[in-house]
């Protein structure tokens, strides 16, 4: 019997040691430290994408989403990505090419739905306000008014801003013109009141590594009534194989399951354990600590002669400040030297606010008043 052999090459080989992670403190815009629970569910042993048990543990997972969006949506399910791909998720389900969308733009992530929508085809209109600001309900009945959208697109919490747009009015200015409302909520959820049946939210997307301190990959996504009708009665099959909820929700709902991709079990318990730890706590109770933490924050913040980005402390993300740098001051520098030299991860500004702010996130599990202290020590001793 003739053994064939192989000559494989060598020189990507390398040497290396037991992984060594260092034990950083994440304050940034996301991720945040997991909880130590979500841990200990993330290492558990795996299940098939079709076990029983495991469809009992999706199950579970949906349950607990709806009570963080508030919702009684029935198509409220995790997809596989972080939450890029839920905000892929909700704008390729919803918009059919030709289809006249409006973005609301307070920020980058404002930008990129006005990219992600444009790439589906759709007719993008946009409405804009200054970096930091928010939208009068006024203003958007004005520009829904004119641009008669089938899809209105906000962001509820704009990450690079620090801005936290006020919804209440909205949705019914969208059943008035007879158009959907999509929401970010991928730094609200978790850590600031989301109220999706509230607010007549069509359809809301968020994150498993911010609010709710898990890590990326297994992303929230709910899709209300009208939301369902419309994809429902789509002309065009939604362009998106991996992010169809036609195809998902055959995985995700029903008495039968049926296979579309394979799951990551282990991202589900993950999912499921942060989601039971904010149940434990209940949404009132979380949404208070964040927002006393911040509180805590900004005080110190004006004790060392640092202003916050967003003026109105009533339009400021409780979980994600953004902090004016000082004149003179390299932003870079000083985040670079929290990370060097105190373990701290902040983030900068970019795009029109590069250089001119820190991001600094106290999301979920690092929204304690022990993380504040840390951080305002380090940052007075590198300011001084």
């Amino acid at each position: 019997m003739h053994t064939q052999t192989f000559s494989t090459d060598q020189k990507h080989r390398i040497v290396t040691q037991t992984l060594d992670v260092p034990p950083r403190l994440l304050l940034g815009p996301g991720p945040s430290n997991a909880h130590p629970r979500v841990l200990a569910a993330v290492g558990m042993r795996q299940l098939s994408h079709l076990d029983p048990a495991f469809i009992g543990i999706m199950n579970e997972t949906q349950a607990l989403l709806r009570y963080a969006w508030q919702t009684d949506n029935e198509l409220t399910l995790a997809v596989s990505g972080t939450g890029s791909a839920a905000m892929e998720t909700a704008v390729a389900n919803v918009v059919e090419r030709g289809d006249v969308v409006l973005v609301g733009v307070i920020g980058y992530f404002g930008e990129r739905l006005v990219e992600m929508a444009s790439r589906h085809g759709a007719d993008v209109r946009i409405i804009e306000k200054p970096w930091g600001e928010v939208f009068e309900v006024g203003e958007i009945y004005d520009a829904v008014k004119e641009h008669r959208p089938a899809v209105l697109m906000l962001v509820h919490a704009e990450t690079s801003t620090g801005a936290l747009q006020p919804m209440n009015g909205i949705g019914e200015i969208c059943r008035e013109f007879d158009c959907l409302l999509v929401t970010d909520c991928v730094t609200s959820l978790g850590a600031a009141p989301v109220l999706v049946d509230e607010w007549q939210v069509d359809v809301a997307y968020s994150c498993s590594q911010k609010g709710l301190s898990c890590p990326p990959g297994a992303s929230p996504v709910t899709f209300g009534p009208r939301a369902v009708e419309k994809i429902n009665g789509r002309r065009q099959k939604v362009d998106t194989w991996y992010l169809d909820t036609t195809l998902l929700r055959s995985y995700w709902l029903g008495d039968v399951r049926s296979y579309h991709h394979t799951m990551s079990s282990n991202m589900i318990y993950a999912l499921r354990e942060g989601l039971r730890l904010v149940a434990e706590e209940s949404l009132e109770a979380r949404w208070a600590r964040h927002r006393a933490t911040a509180q805590l924050l900004w005080d110190g913040l004006a004790d060392l002669g640092l202003a916050c980005h967003v003026a109105d402390p009533e339009n400021r993300i409780p979980s994600l400040t953004t902090v004016s740098v000082p004149e003179g001051v390299d932003a870079k520098a000083v985040a670079g030297r929290l990370l060097r030299d105190y373990n701290i991860e902040i983030a900068g500004g970019f795009s029109k606010l590069a250089g001119k702010v820190w991001r600094v996130g106290l999301m979920g599990y690092n929204s304690r008043p022990e993380n504040v202290l840390t951080l305002l020590a380090a940052l007075k001793e590198l300011l001084d």
